[in-house]
């Protein structure tokens, strides 16, 4: 998916990337096979663990242009990206599909969770080790890990990573991830303020259909 002011069109094209798919320009290389495993099984407790979260977020796109919101998790499948005022769009997810609303031009697109790479963070169960390769980083607080199916490259990749923090679920902090769509439209989501396993109610992943003759209608 891809975020558009002037900067609402590469807006749109980043935000489009979450959807729908980026990669980030991280170290790449092969961890040895009993660290990756053991990696990738903190990684998925890490997710099991986290029921919720909110998060302030820094969305950057490929041209380096900055916007920023407020992020709302809820396991599994919910997530709400509320970006910041002046900024008409509106991405949610519902448990099952990729909602981005456009408030400017009062256009919505939607996507099967299982069709993005978000469905990595969404989706606690899933079996990171049949997608998921660890990558290698310079430090070792810190934890990167590549989530792509290669039997369906249009789903896109997403590099996640994490930082070892021992207040967070399972010993891991979320910090951020890149995603990179099939059309190379790179997307990197930087996290603050983290707090997890928070009360967060479903009514937070509504949302107002800006399309005609459909006004008032969410999901």
């Amino acid at each position: 998916m891809t975020l558009t002011f002037p900067r609402l069109t590469l807006t749109r094209a980043a935000a489009l990337a979450l959807a729908p798919a980026a990669a980030v320009a991280l170290t790449f290389g092969v961890p040895a096979i009993a660290q990756s495993s053991s990696t990738l099984s903190a990684v998925q407790s890490h997710l099991k663990a986290t029921t919720s979260m909110t998060a302030d977020f820094t969305q950057t796109d490929r041209n380096g242009q900055r916007l920023s919101g407020q992020l709302t998790l809820k396991r599994p499948g919910k997530i709400r990206f509320q970006y910041q005022k002046g900024v008409p769009l509106l991405i949610v997810g519902d448990g099952s599909s990729l909602t981005m609303i456009d408030y400017e031009v009062k256009q919505v697109q939607r996507w099967p969770v299982k069709n993005s790479p978000l469905g990595a963070l969404l989706d606690p169960d899933r079996d990171l080790t049949k997608y998921a390769k660890v990558m290698p980083t310079t430090s070792n607080d810190v934890i990167s890990v590549e989530v792509k199916d290669p039997k369906r490259p249009e789903y896109g990749t997403i590099t996640m990573v994490f930082m070892r923090d021992g207040s967070a679920p399972a010993g891991l902090r979320l910090r951020g991830w890149v995603a990179l769509d099939s059309q190379n439209n790179r997307t990197r989501i930087d996290l603050s303020n983290q707090k997890f396993n928070v009360a967060v109610a479903d009514s937070a992943f509504k949302w107002t259909d800006p399309r005609p003759r459909s006004r008032g209608r969410g999901s």
